[in-house]
C-alpha cells in the first residue's frame, strides 16, 4: 500500500455518554491513518444530545436518520471518499449511512465493537447471566419481552425494530462490504447470528503509542474499568474478602456500582478505590502493578484493557470466557479462572502471588505478545489489507436496492450536520 496514493477515509461514530473502548479505538485509528498521510474525515454524533430529543424522534432516528443519509452522500461525493469505516451508528446516526455509501458507490467497513446486531442490549446477557435467546432471530422478541435494553420494553423494541428492519432491507448482507470482528470468538458468534462469514475479517484492537514496560514492583493487584455488573465487580470483591490479605487491590474506574466498591473499600483495608484517573496515571498504575484482574461475566467483544496491560508488561488474571480466554495464554501471559466464581478467582490470585518467578516470566511474555500482535504498525498493516480488499470490489446498485432507498425515507426531524475535516 505504501506505493499508492493516500486514501480518503470517512470514519463514522456515534459516541457514548461515558467514553469507553469503542471511543478510544475510533480516535486511535484516526490518528494511525493520519500519521501515515491519509486524509481522514469524521462524521460523528454524541449521545449527550439524546436528552434534547423526544422519544418518537429518537425512535425514528434510530431506525433511519434521513438527514444523516443526505449529509453522508454529500460528503462522499464532495470529497471523493475511498472507504467509509463505521464504528457505531446507534442510536442517533442510524444504518441509513450504509445506504448513503452504497448510493455513492463507496465501499463500507464496519467494526463490530459489541453484539448489538445480535442482542438489543449488545452484551448477550440477561439478568446478570449469559443469554443467547435472541441469537439468530430476525426480530429479537425475547429481548423485547424482557426489556433487556435500558430495562424498557419500549426502548428494546426500537432497537430490535432497527436490526429487523435492516435485515429485511438487506442492509447487513448487501450494504456492508467487510465486517471487522475483534477476535475469532466474536467472529464465530456473529456467524451464528446470521452474518455472512466470508465478509467477516478479524482485526484486534491495538495500543499506540507504546506506553513502555513497567517493573511490577508496586506490590498490588489492579482492576481498571467501568464499575458495572457485567464486569464481574461482585466476583472480585468477594474474592478479595476470601483472600484475607496477601496483596492489596487497587480499583480504578467509576460506574453504577461505585457505591458498592466504596463500601467494600471501607470494610476491607486491602481494597483501595481510586476513582477515575487520567490515561497517563492509569498507565503509571499498570507499570507498577503485579498483575491486572479482569473478572467480567460477559463475553467481552475484545477487552482493550488486556492489551493495554500487555503493552506495559502486565500479566492478566481473567475470566475463562469469550475474548478474554482467547487473548490470554494460560501461564504464559496470564491466568484464567471460572467466570463468576469468587473462590476460583481467589485461588488464581493466591497461585500468582506464590509464584514470583512465574509472574516475572509472564510479564516478559505479555510484553512480547503486545510487540507481536497489538502495536500500531502491525494493526495498520491489517487495516490497509482490509481496505484494499473492499476497494477492489465493484459496488453495483441493484433495482431492488434503489426501490428500498425510496421505501425507507422515513420522515424524521433533521439533526445538525456533524461532519468536519479533521485537522489533528
Amino acid at each position: 500500500m505504501s506505493s499508492e496514493r493516500p486514501l480518503r477515509v470517512l470514519i463514522v461514530h456515534n459516541s457514548y455518554r461515558q467514553p469507553g473502548g469503542e471511543d478510544r479505538v475510533f480516535e486511535l485509528e484516526q490518528r494511525l491513518l493520519q500519521a501515515r498521510g491519509h486524509q481522514v474525515y469524521r462524521f460523528q454524533d454524541h449521545n449527550e444530545r439524546i436528552s434534547q430529543m423526544g422519544s418518537l424522534k429518537l425512535a425514528f432516528n434510530t431506525i433511519w436518520n434521513r438527514r444523516c443519509y443526505g449529509d453522508v452522500v454529500a460528503v462522499l461525493r464532495r470529497n471523493e471518499i475511498d472507504v467509509v469505516h463505521v464504528h457505531n451508528t446507534f442510536p442517533l446516526i442510524s444504518p441509513s449511512v450504509y445506504h448513503a455509501a452504497r448510493s455513492a458507490r463507496v465501499p463500507v467497513v464496519q467494526t463490530l465493537h459489541n453484539y448489538r446486531l445480535l442482542c438489543p442490549d449488545a452484551k448477550l446477557m440477561k439478568d446478570g447471566k449469559l443469554c443467547e435467546e435472541c441469537l439468530g432471530k430476525k426480530f429479537a422478541w425475547p429481548g423485547v419481552l424482557n426489556g433487556c435494553y435500558q430495562h424498557s420494553r419500549r426502548a428494546t423494541a426500537v432497537t430490535a425494530a432497527m436490526t429487523a428492519a435492516h435485515s429485511i432491507l438487506g442492509t447487513w448482507s448487501d450494504c456492508i462490504d467487510r465486517y471487522v470482528a475483534l477476535t475469532d470468538f466474536a467472529r464465530m458468534k456473529f456467524i451464528q447470528g446470521g452474518l455472512p462469514g466470508e465478509k467477516i475479517a478479524v482485526k484486534p484492537n491495538f495500543v499506540d503509542p507504546d506506553p513502555g514496560c513497567g517493573d511490577g514492583q508496586g506490590e498490588y493487584a489492579l482492576l481498571v474499568g467501568r464499575l458495572a455488573p457485567e464486569k464481574g465487580i461482585a466476583t472480585l470483591l468477594a474474592a478479595w474478602n476470601l483472600l484475607g490479605g496477601g496483596i492489596p487491590l487497587r480499583i480504578v474506574g467509576d460506574g453504577p456500582l461505585s457505591d458498592q466498591v466504596r463500601q467494600a473499600a471501607s470494610e476491607n483495608a486491602n481494597i483501595v478505590w481510586m476513582g477515575s484517573l487520567a490515561p497517563e496515571l492509569v498507565k503509571q498504575q499498570m507499570r507498577g502493578a503485579r498483575f491486572l484482574i479482569c473478572p467480567s461475566i460477559w463475553y467481552e467483544s475484545f477487552g482493550m484493557i488486556i492489551v493495554e496491560a500487555f503493552a506495559t508488561g502486565l500479566p492478566v488474571i481473567a475470566s475463562n470466557l469469550g475474548a478474554m480466554a482467547e487473548l490470554i495464554d494460560q501461564e504464559r501471559t496470564g491466568l484464567l479462572f471460572s467466570a463468576g466464581d469468587s473462590e476460583d478467582c481467589a485461588r488464581a490470585v493466591r497461585y500468582a502471588i506464590s509464584q514470583p518467578s512465574l509472574l516475572n516470566y509472564m510479564r516478559k511474555q505479555a510484553r512480547q505478545e503486545y510487540e507481536r500482535h497489538y502495536t500500531g504498525p502491525r494493526n495498520y498493516d491489517i487495516l490497509m489489507s482490509i481496505y484494499a480488499g473492499v476497494r477492489r470490489r465493484t459496488i453495483p446498485l441493484s433495482q431492488g436496492q434503489q426501490r428500498n432507498e425510496s421505501i425507507i425515507q422515513f420522515r424524521s426531524d433533521p439533526i445538525a450536520k456533524r461532519v468536519s475535516r479533521s485537522t489533528e
